[in-house]
């Protein structure tokens, strides 16, 4: 029996003022797997990802989740539906505590959930329940990126996007957060649709879209991914 997908995303393109900076980009989404949308800097990853979200209005295309098309719905309605973004900025804030934070990403969610989801954060970063109490902003930058992850996490998503979850993260912690993003694949069914442009990144990935200049030229298993066409759309090689 064929899966039908969480995120259905068909001939979005976007515009940032007079240039079109995402062409007719289409992808699905299915419960259980990773797709990484792989490109270099400027190639569009960051525009499809607010587009889908709801951040950025698309002026064409329509972005579908479990089926229903909420393309003219705003970022707030699109995650009650069950699609998050945690944008690569991280957008904390640094003056309030971790827990406060990631309260926030719960404020859509039924207070009587919210525990729960809490409890499932803190099991995914154990760090972050010890520093609950701590101002976000002394994290290091890690553990913030832990904080934005869990904040998402907290409005119990269907399908979450990642926009470069590992940028200016030390080698070490990249991996932690890899695993964390694999896990919540194999235990929890998420569909993960993230942005990358580290290598490592290809471990966990079980389909691969490819960036360039805009517009998604090809995806495809990662398994049966060129290698040297991947070297080139993730570092012009």
């Amino acid at each position: 029996m064929v899966r039908a997908p969480l995120l259905e995303v068909r001939e979005l393109s976007v515009r940032r003022g007079i240039l079109e900076v995402v062409h007719r980009a289409s992808l699905d989404i299915l419960g259980g797997t990773i797709v990484g949308l792989l490109g270099l800097n400027g190639a569009g990853k960051s525009s499809l990802l607010s587009a889908i979200a709801g951040e950025l209005s698309a002026h064409s295309g329509t972005v579908s989740i479990l089926g229903t098309d909420v393309s003219s719905r705003r970022e707030w309605d699109r995650c009650k539906h069950g699609l998050v973004l945690v944008p690569a900025s991280r957008q904390l804030i640094p003056q309030m505590s971790v827990l406060d934070n990631l309260m926030i990403g719960g404020h859509l969610v039924p207070k009587k959930e919210r525990t729960a989801a809490l409890g499932d954060v803190f099991d995914l970063f154990p760090v972050l329940k010890i520093k609950a109490r701590q101002q976000a902003g002394s994290l290091s930058g890690g553990q913030q990126q832990m904080v934005a992850v869990g904040r998402g996490l907290m409005a119990r998503p269907k399908v979450l996007m990642l926009d470069e979850p590992s940028e200016g993260l030390a080698p070490v912690v990249v991996d932690e957060m890899f695993i964390a993003i694999k896990r919540l694949r194999d235990d929890v069914g998420l569909g993960i649709l993230l942005a990358e442009q580290n290598v490592g990144v290809l471990e966990i990935l079980d389909t691969v879209a490819m960036m360039s200049a805009g517009s998604i030229t090809e995806t495809e298993p990662v398994a049966a991914a060129d290698a040297v066409g991947i070297g080139r759309y993730m570092f012009g090689q």
